[in-house]
């Protein structure tokens, strides 16, 4: 299992990290995601199928880009 925490700049609000587990949480391999507000960081946990790839792409997908 691994284990990233980023930081997204455009996360505003508590939407934003709904949104942001709504999509990543499709993701096959997902098993957790937690956001915080006041850092704008978001912490996920995956196992393969998923990848950092894969989560970097859907972030991107959704207007959410990391600082990576």
């Amino acid at each position: 299992m691994e284990k990233k925490t980023v930081r997204i700049p455009d996360i505003s609000c508590g939407h934003c990290i709904m949104t942001i587990k709504n999509e990543l949480g499709e993701i096959d391999g997902i098993e957790y995601i937690d956001g915080d507000l006041s850092t704008k960081k978001v912490t996920i946990r995956w196992q393969p199928p998923a990848n950092f790839d894969k989560i970097k792409r859907k972030l991107d997908e959704i207007g959410y880009h990391t600082d990576e």
